[in-house]
């Protein structure tokens, strides 16, 4: 009864199927298709996936075992030319030895109306190519030929790879709207898929049991389809950390392993299984524990040092000097960390796992903490590429220390921006792990003091001193250090509604103890109204915030400001000669609920000048979306106090 009831299942699904594939197949593109100007549910949409398939299935063989195919197969339809880039395609694929991936492009064409009839262009050879993204992955890309408004795009492209352990994320959602979207796995019962989606729409799922092979070897096949209709375009929002984390997307991980007459294999369960398995590869844990390399150099450092603060700052500034980070992420070494303690270059891995190492041989108790980075986005279950990364963290009485050596600019719980990804995991000595906040809860500051005057012929005159510390100061370094002073300033001035800058200073540069200052006047002609005998001028000039960032209605996502922030605005006015004050701007303070924020505005005259202080704080990393409403209105308040203007009156 079994074995009918499976084969009915499967000639329903077949039938299913059938109708499936003659609706959204490539080849079929219809002179109606081309002649739509417009997608029917987004007048503005400068493009459209008409459909999209995945299907994953498996091939065995006596050589290889099971090698698992990934076909893919598009449909697009461009409306405008902002919608040419969907034109441009690329897929990454492994390249390492034996795990080494196949990758090809198939039936990759575009298609026109010309003269009522519908004409082909088939993509040659020169519209593919293929680059080294790194030692690990490589990427093939396409360009379809002859794109116009109103052509329709179609590409199809299957892997093949040994690399059972994860299927690729099959997103669901774009930023354009999507007609159609299916994922189809077709599994051997041998292997057990975790399954995960993430996104608030429903997508339908339908699962069979057909059997598979020849009499002998016999096995059921576990076919699982997700489909999703009519799905609106994807609309990126001010302040998200990693859109993907909020895409409509499943993911899949093989937990479990069960071949006939043999006991099933773990392959992950839960986070501290899952921990420990990486704590026990030789590229992780014997890697941390290898010693013999840094001993004597490290001696040097470390000597007459005796607090644990002045410990750790030392072994990270010696980390940095000694071993440059060669771009490469994972929470593996490659080389091993003598080879990059020797070589002066080395991964994520090498550099913080010999950091940990060092902090441990100080007698500090120090341990790895794996993460995943924003790019890679926010783990939702336990899986081997749930992390891609690895820092150090140090227990002291005071609470936890947070270190990354890869960062030229970085410091004890100043992390890059690429860290801060909501939280990690911390491996002890003996295998076991915690969770760890990865958010900072050290505000950045920023501190602006100007004073300038005003010429009633309509220009100002002024000058500048800005003080940046801990993550504002770090993505300073990060951003501009890299330029000469003739390109920081033309970029300072862009910035800045095209100033005009002289005597420009800036102090601590390098000395990442210090906050960077920095100083310059200024020439301004743009900020001021002289109408009749009147003079219109906002207090903060070029400096203040031109509109809200948060414009949409409702908000579906948290909003990531990355880390706590303190914003203080010191202003001094001199009033021209001749001229009184006629108005001025009203006082304000405003205090957002829950801590989130808050806007002090305070403004007043005093022998013949106007002073002015604003203060914004924002105490909270991520806040959730039902506090959106909040936010927005805080902002709102925020932006128009900001660009309210100062009337002064010709006496």
């Amino acid at each position: 009864m079994k074995y009918i009831k499976n084969v009915l299942l499967f000639v329903l699904m077949m039938t299913a199927v059938s109708a499936s594939a003659q609706r959204y197949n490539l080849g079929k593109v219809t002179v109606e298709e081309l002649q739509e100007k417009q997608h029917p549910n987004d007048t503005t949409a400068a493009a459209a996936i008409l459909f999209k398939k995945g299907l994953v299935t498996f091939r065995y063989d006596d050589i290889d075992g099971f090698v698992m195919i990934t076909n893919v197969k598009a449909k697009i339809k461009i409306y405008k030319k902002e919608g040419y880039d969907w034109a441009n395609h690329a897929v990454d694929f492994y390249t390492v030895s034996q795990s080494r991936d196949k990758l090809s492009f198939h039936n990759v064409a575009t298609y026109n109306l010309v003269n009522g009839k519908v004409e082909k262009t088939k993509m040659k050879s020169d519209g593919e190519f293929t680059e080294q993204v790194n030692k690990f992955w490589g990427r093939k890309k396409i360009t379809l030929p002859n794109v116009k408004e109103g052509s329709i795009l179609e590409y199809e492209y299957q892997i093949e790879s040994p690399r059972i352990g994860v299927f690729d994320d099959w997103k669901f959602q774009y930023g354009i709207p999507v007609n159609y979207s299916e994922f189809e796995t077709v599994v051997p019962e041998y292997f057990y898929y975790k399954s995960m989606q993430r996104g608030t729409i429903n997508v339908k799922k339908t699962t069979a049991s057909v059997v598979n092979g020849a009499s002998k070897d016999q096995y059921a096949d576990i076919i699982t389809k997700y489909t999703v209709e009519n799905l609106p375009a994807m609309r990126d929002e001010s302040f998200v950390n990693n859109i993907n984390n909020y895409r409509l997307s499943v993911s899949h991980e093989l937990t479990s392993v069960q071949y006939p007459r043999q006991l099933r294999k773990l392959i992950s369960t839960d986070w501290e299984a899952l921990v420990k398995t990486i704590y026990d590869h030789s590229d992780f844990g014997m890697e941390l524990n290898k010693t013999g390399y840094f001993e004597d150099d490290l001696n040097l450092v470390l000597k007459g040092l005796i607090s644990s603060e002045d410990k750790i700052a030392a072994i990270l500034a010696f980390v940095k000097s000694k071993v440059k980070w060669n771009e490469y992420y994972g929470y593996t070494s490659n080389d091993g960390v003598r080879a990059a303690y020797k070589n002066g270059s080395g991964n994520v891995a090498e550099i913080n796992l010999m950091l940990t190492a060092m902090l441990r041989y100080a007698g500090l108790d120090a341990n790895p903490i794996l993460i995943s980075t924003r790019s890679n986005g926010i783990p939702i279950f336990p899986s081997h590429s749930a992390f891609n990364y690895v820092i150090a963290g140090v227990n002291l009485s005071s609470g936890l220390v947070m270190l990354d050596a890869t960062e030229k600019y970085s410091l004890p719980n100043i992390l890059p921006m690429r860290d801060l990804n909501w939280l990690g995991r911390m491996i002890r000595r003996d295998g076991t792990s915690v969770e760890v906040d990865l958010m900072p809860n050290i505000p950045a500051k920023e501190v602006v003091n100007m004073q300038f005057s005003i010429d009633p012929l309509g220009k100002i005159n002024g000058v500048i001193r800005s003080q940046l510390t801990n993550h504002e100061a770090l993505n300073y370094r990060d951003n501009y250090l890299n330029l000469n002073e003739e390109s920081y300033l033309d970029n300072l001035e862009g910035r800045n509604s095209n100033i005009e800058i002289n005597k420009y200073a800036r102090q601590n540069s390098n000395d990442l103890t210090q906050p960077i200052i920095e100083t310059y006047e200024f020439l301004d002609s743009k900020s001021l109204e002289v109408i009749n005998d009147k003079i219109y001028v906002s207090p903060l000039l070029f400096l203040a915030l031109g509109e809200n960032p948060f414009k949409q209605s409702v908000r579906t996502y948290p909003i990531d400001f990355s880390y706590p922030n303190q914003t203080k605005y010191n202003i001094m006015i001199d009033i021209p000669e001749g001229y009184t004050v006629e108005t001025l701007p009203e006082m304000a303070s405003i205090v957002t609920g829950e801590g989130m924020g808050s806007f002090k505005y305070v403004i007043g005259v005093n022998n013949n000048k106007i002073q002015v202080a604003m203060n914004l704080d924002l105490n909270t990393s991520i806040i959730s979306p039902k506090y959106y409403d909040v936010i927005k209105y805080f902002f709102q308040t925020f932006v128009d106090k900001q660009n309210e203007k100062i009337v002064l009156r010709k006496i």
